[in-house]
């Protein structure tokens, strides 16, 4: 079985690809358990705005661009944090509770945690993006992959309070999960770049001598 790190062009068509499809039913199923009685149904509803779209654009272009066998586990890791999240509301998690009674945080910190987890799981999915897209040059696609989820992070902060204004204002607090933070949006920033130094920092050590990423692992 060959498990791919760095798409170099079509693959397997979905019908064909046993890994994704265990990744995307795994998911599906998980969405759906996570979709009964969540603690908030109107937070639910806005938290997964964003991944229906996501996932819908992911499908439809899988035909065109499809990533490598790497990309999709570190998306659908990323996904299921974030499903988890919605299901119980960034800010009553209980694995962030646990946390903060082991570490005795101050506040629930799981919204951080999956904002470093943005970082950390899509940068590479970024990288792998712009190398084969804009057809960049390894150190220049790292650079272009590290602006990229970093101005994705920024201007989610943003996108976050115009949908709660929006679409439900009374959810404000509980859909940004600031928890009485006045400096939410630039800790969940910083986190992000944390996890994008590191996600691309491996992504460089990796890579060959000559600075393309190595193409696929035989298992």
């Amino acid at each position: 079985m060959t498990f791919t790190t760095l798409s170099t062009g079509p693959g397997p068509s979905l019908g064909q690809n046993r890994l994704l499809q265990m990744l995307l039913g795994g998911y599906l199923l998980l969405w759906i358990v996570l979709a009964i009685s969540p603690v908030d149904r109107q937070d639910w509803l806005l938290e997964n705005i964003l991944t229906m779209v996501s996932v819908t654009l992911l499908i439809v272009t899988y035909r065109r661009f499809q990533f490598s066998d790497l990309s999709y586990v570190l998306i659908i890791l990323f996904m299921i944090l974030h499903a988890i999240g919605a299901h119980y509301t960034y800010s009553k998690v209980p694995l962030g509770f646990w946390l903060q009674e082991v570490m005795d945080l101050d506040r629930n910190h799981y919204d951080r945690l999956v904002h470093f987890a943005f970082g950390l799981l899509l940068a590479y999915p970024a990288y792998e993006l712009v190398l084969r897209c804009a057809k960049a040059r390894h150190g220049w696609a790292l650079v272009l992959a590290a602006s990229t989820i970093v101005a994705m992070s920024g201007s989610f902060e943003v996108l976050e309070s115009c949908v709660a204004q929006i679409v439900s204002p009374e959810l404000g607090a509980a859909y940004l999960g600031t928890q009485g933070d006045e400096w939410d949006a630039q800790k969940d920033t910083t986190m992000a770049i944390i996890g994008v130094l590191i996600s691309l920092g491996f992504a460089f050590l990796i890579s060959g001598s000559n600075g393309k990423a190595v193409l696929h692992a035989e298992g």
